[in-house]
């Protein structure tokens, strides 16, 4: 992982950079891509995560929100589709929280400017994004902004089911007509409104990790009631937490949509169980955890599947709809883990299998969870997340600082 790192790092300045997910794939810098990167870099024992951690904080909008790529490289690339240079104009799962927390919790020293940044980026979707009316949940703007790009539970969204050329299109369509404040960062979208529990669950939990890790920082009122909106929305029968019904329905239905009869809200994949990391029910906890586990819904020798065995989209080798994903993998084993008594060990059996997979395929984007074929980018970055999924007593000793 350190060699691989360190093949993929890109040098902006002196002292300054960025890990490249896959230089020859994603040359580019992606926002939670960089968070992640920033905790493997501390987990060996090299300080440049807090570069690239400020590398990708920099390009963020007057009202705080960050983009979920940045061009620094060539910054007229894509200007065209998103309307400024540089960057992007959406942001990306806010994972700056809690990559900011780990690292203070570890004894480096984190610019203040830095902290702020990431409590102005994470206001901005308390405060400033487009809630749900009846449950609080923060609508996407885009199914990029998940992180999730071609997660099932936004197959409602595209005219005449998603996948493909014709989902791509569309999906280029919808940054166009983004509702933006004055200076460009976005708000809604009327052609995309899906409010998220799991997009909802992670600006809820960066937010306490930042607040609890930064006293003052951040204020965590809003954060808490986000999170208890967020559990609210666990379906006892699906053994997952739900999505409100999208309005894809009354966009799409009777024009060759692909609303079923439930919405795609309620697909079982590992996105819709990221609530997780800000539940505090044990039995939801426990019963989670045996989903992850269980060779019937998500359970894989190589790590849990993305995508429930049982739903009609699942396809272990095809781009978001079914294979393993080390990232996700990560914040399901980071919540089991810190429930302690209620789903420990369910995490230590998650981890040793994601472990297994990231070996097995060569530290790819993403394997097949049964026999840990590579899917995706090989070699890609984020797959060194395995190092942080260690039991107590496996740790690693730190490396030298660059």
């Amino acid at each position: 992982v350190r060699t691989l790192l360190r093949r993929h790092w890109v040098d902006i300045s002196p002292g300054s950079g960025y890990t490249a997910p896959n230089p020859q794939h994603y040359p580019w810098q992606w926002l939670w891509d960089s968070c992640f990167h920033s905790l493997i870099w501390a987990e060996l024992g090299d300080d440049r995560g807090i570069d690239e951690l400020s590398q990708a904080l920099e390009g963020a909008y007057a009202s705080g929100c960050v983009p979920h790529m940045r061009y620094q490289l060539n910054p007229c690339y894509h200007e065209d589709l998103w309307g400024r240079t540089g960057a992007s104009s959406l942001t990306g799962p806010p994972m700056y929280g809690h990559a900011i927390a780990e690292l203070i919790h570890r004894g480096a020293h984190v610019p203040e400017q830095l902290v702020a940044q990431a409590a102005a980026a994470l206001e901005f979707l308390l405060t400033k994004r487009r809630r749900h009316h009846s449950t609080g949940l923060i609508y996407l703007c885009h199914p990029w902004e998940s992180g999730a790009d071609d997660d099932p539970r936004w197959d409602d969204f595209c005219p005449g089911g998603a996948g493909g050329e014709r989902w791509k299109e569309h999906k280029n369509s919808l940054v166009g007509v983004i509702e933006r404040d004055t200076a460009g960062a976005p708000l809604f979208n009327p052609g995309f409104q899906a409010a998220s529990a799991g997009f909802s669950a992670l600006a809820a939990f960066n937010a306490l990790e930042l607040a609890n890790a930064a006293p003052g920082a951040l204020e965590p009122t809003g954060a808490r009631r986000l999170a208890d909106a967020v559990c609210h929305r666990w379906d006892s029968n699906l053994r997952t937490y739900v999505d409100p019904e999208p309005a894809a329905g009354a966009l799409y239905n009777g024009r060759g949509g692909n609303k079923s009869p439930y919405g795609s809200g309620r697909a079982r994949t590992t996105y819709g169980l990221l609530p997780v990391l800000v539940e505090k029910d044990a039995e939801r906890l426990k019963l989670a955890a045996g989903e992850l586990l269980s060779d019937r819904a998500f359970g894989g020798e190589f790590g849990p599947t993305g995508v429930h065995r049982s739903e009609a989209s699942f396809a272990p080798r095809r781009y978001w709809r079914g294979p393993s994903w080390p990232q996700m993998n990560y914040l399901l084993w980071l919540a089991l883990r810190r429930a302690e008594y209620a789903a420990a060990d369910a995490a230590d059996e998650l981890a040793a299998g994601c472990r297994a997979g990231a070996v097995t395929s060569g530290l790819a984007e993403c394997w097949d969870s049964d026999d840990g074929a590579a899917v995706g980018a090989v070699p890609q970055s984020w797959a060194g997340l395995v190092l942080l999924m260690q039991g107590e007593q496996d740790g690693l000793e730190p490396a030298a600082s660059h």
